[in-house]
C-alpha cells in the first residue's frame, strides 16, 4: 500500500506566550511510518486531508474561531483556487523544501493578496530561501535546533511573528518567550508534574475536585449538591457561565448564575463540561489539554457504539479520565479508589486491559500515527471518528477562553 494511501489525521494545538490556545495545526501523517510527516504524495495526502477537514467537519468545528495552520505543497502556491475558501482563518505553511525563487516569490504574493497568511516552516536561512522573507508572516522554528540569536533578531526587526516548535518544556518554553517567539507548539503543557504522596494528600483544592467528580458519576446525581460543591470553586463557575453564554450555545436568555445552568443543560452536558474543568482548574497547561481529552472520550464512546459492542458511556468515562492522571497529579490507582467507576473502567485505566482498555489503547495508537498493520479502511474510518469526536469537542468547550 502506498503511504500516501493510509494516514492519520490530527490537529496540534499552538498557544500564545499567556498559553492561550489560539491555532491549530493540521497533521497528516503516514501510519507505517509512525509519527513521520513523510508521505510519499504531498499532493494527494493534502487534498484528502483538506476535503475531510475543510468540506467534510467545516473549519468553525474543528478550530472555533482560532486559525489553521497547514502544509500546502510547492504545487499549491501556483493554484490558489485548492486553497481552503476561508483566507482569514488559513495560515498556508510553505514547507522548507521550497526555495525563494522568483517563480514562487511570485505566487506567494498572489496567496497573500487573497488573504491568507503566510507561515515558513522549519525555516531554515540561506541564500536560496532569504527572498521568502519578503512574503512571510510568521516563521517556524524547530527548538531542538540551534539558531543564532542575530538571526533571530533579523527576522523580528522585520515584523515576522515567530513560532516555537517541538517545545518540550516549561523551561524551554519560557527561554522561547524571552527569546521573542510569540506562538508556541509542543507537548511542554502534557508533562507530567512531579509531586509526593504527601503533596497529593496535603491539596485540599484536589480533594475537593474529587469530590466533585464523584458526585458527578454516581447513578443517581444529586444536582443540589453538585451545585453547592462547584459553587466552591469560583474560577469553574466562571469558566461554566463564561462557556455557555458563547455565542455557540446560541440560546435566547443569558445564564446569569449556576442554577440556571444546571437546570438548562441537563446531566449529560453539565457532566462533561464540569469534569472537564474540574481536571483543569484553570491551569493554563492543563487548559491546552481539554481539547484532545474531550476528542479521545468521544472517539473512545463512537468506538464503543459502533466498532466494539461496549458500553458507550464507560468508554467516554475511560477516554475522558485517561489523562487524569496527568492533570490531577495522582495515579489512576489513587484515581480508582476514589471514584464510583466500574471495575472494567478501572482496569481499562490501570492495566489497559478488557474491551475498553482495547478501545483506549486503539484511541491512543491513532493519535500517534502507530497504526502499522491498519488497513486503509480502518485508517479512514478512524480518521472519521476522529474529526467528528473533534468537533463534538470544540462545540462543547466553546467560550473556553472568553
Amino acid at each position: 500500500m502506498s503511504q500516501s494511501q493510509s494516514y492519520c489525521v490530527a490537529l496540534q494545538p499552538i498557544c500564545n506566550a499567556e498559553m492561550i490556545h489560539v491555532a491549530d495545526e493540521l497533521l497528516y501523517r503516514s501510519t507505517s511510518l509512525m509519527s513521520s510527516a513523510v508521505i510519499d504524495d504531498e499532493l494527494m495526502a493534502t487534498a484528502r486531508a483538506i476535503n475531510a477537514a475543510f468540506y467534510e467537519t467545516g473549519l468553525e468545528n474543528l478550530c472555533g474561531s482560532g486559525k489553521l495552520f497547514f502544509n500546502a505543497p510547492r504545487e499549491w502556491l501556483f493554484k490558489p483556487e485548492l486553497l481552503p475558501p476561508y483566507p482569514n482563518q488559513v495560515v498556508v505553511e510553505v514547507l522548507e523544501s521550497v526555495k525563494g525563487d522568483p517563480e514562487v516569490i511570485k505566487a506567494i504574493k498572489h496567496v497573500k493578496s487573497l488573504g491568507y497568511q503566510i507561515a515558513l516552516d522549519d525555516f531554515e536561512l540561506s541564500e536560496d530561501t532569504k527572498p521568502l522573507l519578503e512574503v512571510a508572516d510568521i516563521i517556524k522554528l524547530d527548538m531542538l535546533t540551534q539558531h543564532q540569536p542575530e538571526t533571530i533578531e533579523l527576522y523580528l526587526e522585520r515584523g515576522i511573528q515567530l513560532l516555537a516548535e517541538k517545545v518540550e518544556d516549561l523551561t524551554e518554553f519560557e527561554r522561547c518567550k524571552a527569546m521573542g517567539f510569540s506562538l508556541f507548539q509542543g507537548y511542554f503543557y502534557a508533562k507530567p508534574s512531579i509531586r509526593s504522596a504527601t503533596d497529593v494528600e496535603r491539596s485540599g483544592n484536589t480533594h475537593a475536585r474529587l469530590e466533585i467528580l464523584q458526585e458527578l458519576y454516581q447513578d443517581d446525581v444529586d444536582l443540589a449538591k453538585v451545585e453547592q460543591l462547584v459553587m466552591l470553586e469560583p474560577q469553574l463557575v466562571l469558566r461554566l457561565l463564561r462557556m455557555i453564554n458563547s455565542a455557540q450555545y446560541k440560546r435566547a436568555n443569558t445564564i446569569s448564575h449556576l442554577h440556571q445552568a444546571v437546570t438548562l443543560l441537563g446531566i449529560e452536558k453539565l457532566r462533561t463540561l464540569v469534569s472537564t474543568l474540574v481536571l483543569a482548574n484553570d491551569n493554563p497547561c492543563k487548559m491546552l489539554l481539554l481539547p484532545k481529552v474531550l476528542t479521545r472520550a468521544a472517539m473512545c464512546q463512537a468506538l464503543a457504539r459502533n466498532e466494539f459492542r461496549a458500553n458507550p458511556d464507560e468508554a467516554f468515562m475511560v477516554g475522558l479520565l485517561s489523562m487524569a492522571d496527568l492533570m490531577l497529579g495522582q495515579s489512576f490507582k489513587q484515581i480508582c479508589q476514589q471514584l464510583p467507576l466500574s471495575e472494567d473502567t478501572c482496569h481499562a485505566l490501570v492495566d489497559r486491559t478488557g474491551k475498553l482498555g482495547n478501545i483506549l489503547t486503539l484511541v491512543i495508537t491513532f493519535e500517534k500515527a502507530e497504526l502499522r498493520s491498519a488497513s486503509h479502511k480502518t485508517v479512514d474510518k478512524l480518521n472519521s471518528y476522529y474529526l467528528e469526536s473533534r468537533s463534538w469537542a470544540m462545540n462543547m468547550l466553546a467560550g473556553l477562553n472568553a
